[in-house]
């Protein structure tokens, strides 16, 4: 299969390296100091328990453009590239291809829809721990990696299939959903209660459950991203935030979230479309957010980078 990578960080690079080792055709379009260390030493190293990985230099490719025809585009950029990934997407997605985020939030879906043709875009999700160690490497951390994915119209189930056995034949976990909106939202509400309480706490999550202060604010900032979820018409159950407190529980006590990483790091952060996006679209739609905002008042200086006086 023809796959391009838009994004070879953690995800993209991991996924991608791991379809090109299967003998599929993936193109990666990196940038910066990642792509001249990859050209550099003859191509991506993905370091994982699974074992070492590596895409060859010549599949990495500086621009949108140097991209030819592909079946699937997974789109593994910072959420504040979505917009411009979303226009430099245009003629690739009205030749066929189809277009799946692997980003956090829920309104990157939208973003794409904006710009391409509405069959193009799936769902997608993805669960797995993994960053870029140093330029030109990739570590990830632990064994867990799945992809979840799906078109919203239940049209192109078989081309979804298609794309699922070619995962499962490079070893990537991956399973095609019929509701893929309520996927998108379930791994949002997880994801805005780590990310938000352990970049606040600036300590992984298991202090932050350990302690019954910081364990109430992470069930609350959960439980409003549920009811925004509810109120935008997706099937969510009530009972699922205490799942997902649960399923905490079970998490290694040091794992953190990536916006926590990037804190630490003096990088920009995502949360406007995380704890942030919670706190917007409760006001959208009316429903009170006061922890999110809270979270999302307290890091706002944080977001462009590590802070500087004035």
């Amino acid at each position: 299969m023809r796959i391009a990578v838009v994004g070879a960080g953690g995800v993209g690079g991991y996924f991608g390296t791991r379809l090109a080792q299967a003998g599929n055709e993936v193109t990666f379009v990196a940038r910066g100091r990642h792509l001249e260390a990859i050209r550099a030493n003859g191509g991506l190293v993905v370091r994982s328990p699974l074992g070492e990985f590596r895409a060859p230099a010549d599949r990495f490719v500086p621009d949108i453009g140097d991209v030819g025809p592909v079946d699937v585009v997974l789109v593994a950029v910072k959420l504040w590239d979505t917009e411009d990934v979303a226009e430099r997407l245009r003629g690739l997605a009205e030749a066929g291809a189809r277009v799946i985020s692997l980003q956090n939030g829920v309104r990157k879906d939208t973003v794409l829809r904006r710009h391409l043709p509405p069959e193009a875009v799936w769902g997608g999700v993805c669960y797995i721990s993994a960053v870029i160690e140093e330029p030109g490497v990739v570590s990830h951390r632990g064994t867990m990696q799945k992809l979840v994915f799906g078109p919203y119209d239940g049209e192109g189930t078989a081309r979804a299939e298609e794309f699922r056995a070619v995962c499962e034949k490079a070893g990537v976990d991956a399973e095609v959903s019929a509701d893929i909106a309520r996927v998108v939202w379930e791994k949002f509400v997880f994801l805005t209660g780590l990310s938000g309480t352990t970049s606040a706490v600036r300590q992984p999550i298991g202090v932050v459950r350990a302690d019954p202060a910081t364990r109430g604010l992470l069930r609350d900032v959960m439980a409003e991203a549920v009811a925004v979820g509810r109120a935008s018409g997706v099937r969510l159950e009530e009972s699922f935030v205490d799942e997902q407190l649960a399923f905490c529980d079970t998490l290694p006590a040091t794992m953190t979230s990536s916006m926590h990483n990037d804190l630490e790091r003096g990088n920009r952060l995502e949360l406007p479309w995380l704890s942030g996006g919670v706190a917007d679209l409760g006001r959208e739609l009316g429903v009170p957010t006061p922890r999110n905002r809270t979270l999302a008042d307290i890091l706002a200086p944080y977001v462009p980078g590590r802070p500087r006086l004035p």
